[in-house]
């Protein structure tokens, strides 16, 4: 008996440590990963907003949050769970990076903490300046480049000392993340029609709209660029057509269903961004490196093939919406379905923390038909 004891004592000894060695290896490849990649500075919109809004559109109340670990509190993001930031941050091996907004003032060896990169993505906000207005405070993509400056000169520099050198390879190592452009058109363009201030929809063809956007995106890019970073994911804009606000909003006889005419619409822009990615690479590779991300790919895929990724709701939100012009928002304090795996959409606009793992997997290591020319794990590695 003893000696049964001793050997079941010893087997369990054995797998324990073999536990600790493969964890230990994960996290040596984890530290890898990171040491190529030391911090993610992330730049758009509700999408991967972690805290920074403080517009009319807000996600700091239940059921958001309702899954993000550890415990399951809202905490800004516009999700049950992760957004596509964080899960890229899971794959990269990085701490979840911190709002903007939490981080002003940090300054000396309380600076220390932003070295692994800072969110600076605000709901609400766009490419354009004027976009979204009507909600309030918010920061658009020129605010935030701004606000990123603002962190390197008066915390992050420092940091390095007279170190120079030291301070651009980090920023030249480090990835930017930039996922913007969906309030230009649900919360610029299409509003035309309501009659609240907007009258792109009015001056501009789909086309001219488009091209004025990537006009002002790439500003935006070059100044990034000139700030010192150098590897970029450069997310496109998804099937804003097929969301479940504007499948709602849809005319006679066409409620539930995609609206086509939007879809193409950002077509436009996507076929534009690809455009611009080819551009800026040729312009500074090999010292810089561009990806674009096809997001319309990716969420037209878990839509039109949804058992293939575990989902078996595409058309309507997991939580009970509010009132629904482009992108209704959760009623606060009324439960979340309980399946939040099996949906595409969380609310109206945006996705579950389940199709937000599927986007980060395929921009870290996808193919070009969904992430271009590189994917992000060959970005780490540049």
């Amino acid at each position: 008996m003893g000696r049964r004891r001793g050997a079941a004592s010893a087997a369990a000894g054995a797998l324990l440590l073999l536990l600790l060695l493969v964890g230990a290896a994960a996290r040596v490849r984890d530290a890898a990963v990171a040491a190529r990649v030391p911090a993610m500075f992330v730049f758009g919109d509700s999408l991967v907003d972690d805290g920074n809004n403080d517009a009319l559109a807000r996600a700091d109340y239940y059921p958001y949050g309702v899954d993000f670990p550890p415990l399951g509190a809202a905490t800004g993001r516009f999700c049950n769970g992760k957004t596509v930031a964080d899960a890229l941050c899971d794959l990269l091996g990085l701490q979840y990076v911190p709002p903007y907004t939490s981080t002003r003032g940090l300054n000396g060896t309380a600076a220390a903490a932003l070295l692994g990169g800072v969110n600076y993505a605000s709901a609400a906000g766009g490419i354009l300046d004027e976009t979204r207005q009507h909600l309030g405070d918010r920061f658009s993509l020129s605010q935030q480049v701004l606000n990123l400056e603002a962190t390197l000169d008066g915390a992050i520099r420092p940091l390095f000392g007279r170190d120079q050198g030291r301070y651009e390879r980090h920023l030249a190592r480090s990835v930017a993340v930039v996922v913007v452009g969906g309030n230009d058109y649900l919360n610029n363009y299409l509003l035309y029609p309501l009659g609240i201030g907007y009258d792109s929809g009015d001056r501009y063809r789909p086309d001219e709209y488009a091209a004025l956007l990537l006009d002002h995106y790439a500003r935006q890019i070059l100044a990034l660029h000139s700030l010192g970073l150098r590897k970029f994911l450069l997310a496109g804009v998804g099937p804003l057509g097929c969301t479940p606000g504007l499948r709602a909003s849809a005319g006679p006889g066409r409620q539930g269903q995609c609206a086509e005419q939007v879809n193409q619409m950002v077509g436009l822009f996507n076929q534009g961004l690809r455009s611009l990615v080819d551009q800026l690479n040729a312009d500074h590779r090999p010292a810089a490196a561009f990806v674009y991300g096809n997001t319309y790919a990716a969420v037209q895929d878990m839509i039109h093939n949804p058992g293939e990724y575990g989902f078996t709701v595409v058309d309507s939100g997991c939580c009970g919406l509010g009132p629904i012009v482009t992108c209704g928002l959760c009623v606060p304090l009324v439960a979340p379905c309980g399946e939040r795996g099996r949906y595409v959409f969380w609310d109206a606009c945006h996705p579950t923390q389940a199709a937000n793992l599927v986007l980060a997997q395929m921009a870290f290591d996808g193919t070009p038909e969904h992430v271009y020319p590189l994917n992000l794990r060959q970005l780490a590695e540049l």
